[in-house]
């Protein structure tokens, strides 16, 4: 009896002895190490991939899509419909899952898609009517959007519903109109693009994309200089 009491108490302290130095090891240095060498480096990423503005201010990531809308007239009402500022460049339309209380940057839940056929009638009139938005937005007096000048991405959501990218069709479809409202010339918002615009990965990955919060911060800092 005495031995099964004592094996019993050796068992138990073995496995508060592992409890310990498991809880130090995986809970306190692992996370420190592996916090440290983010930190050193790959701090920009480690930290949210932060987007600032001139005077330091974050104003976002750049893995996530923001909004650029006008104020609600009515905020307490769901229904009404956000409207864009046209100021800004727009980013790629967001059909989420649903709408979200906590951060109104956004239209979502979950990060997603609609999920819904090529041929469902409710997608093909999402397009159409975004089609038709994307035409009378970025008209001006001087400059006339074609239906074939529209990319896919200016009316179609991405698969995660939060692309924080648009090609640079759709920047360059914008660049009149953005000029326009910011009383900027065409050229500067054109040199603008280009600046933001960023290559395929290491050459051949993926397509050429610009971040439009980024573009917007630069947009910011032209039309305030």
């Amino acid at each position: 009896m005495n031995n099964s009491v004592r094996n019993t108490a050796r068992l138990i302290g073995a496995g508060l002895r592992a409890l310990l130095v498991l809880t130090v090891v995986c809970g306190v240095l692992y996370p420190l190490a592996v916090t440290g060498i983010a930190q050193a480096l790959f701090n920009g990423k480690a930290n949210g991939s932060e987007i600032k503005d001139k005077s330091g201010q974050v104003v976002g990531s750049s893995l996530i899509g923001q909004t650029y809308n006008l104020p609600k007239q009515n905020p307490d009402d769901p229904e009404e419909a956000a409207k864009p500022d046209l100021k800004w460049f727009q980013p790629r339309p967001s059909n989420g899952l649903g709408s979200n209380s906590a951060n109104q940057q956004y239209s979502l839940i979950l990060s997603g898609a609609t999920n819904k056929a090529a041929d469902n009638p409710d997608l093909v009139k999402l397009v159409e009517d975004a089609k038709a938005a994307v035409i009378a937005d970025n008209t001006t007096a001087s400059y006339t959007v074609k239906p074939g000048d529209v990319p896919a991405d200016a009316v179609t959501s991405s698969g995660s519903g939060l692309d924080p990218n648009i090609s640079p069709a759709y920047a360059r479809l914008q660049v009149h109109r953005v000029a326009e409202q910011n009383g900027l010339d065409v050229e500067q918002v054109e040199k603008l693009v280009e600046r933001n615009t960023e290559n395929r990965t290491l050459g051949f990955m993926g397509e050429p994309r610009v971040n439009v919060l980024e573009l917007n911060t630069a947009l910011k800092a032209l039309a305030q200089s």
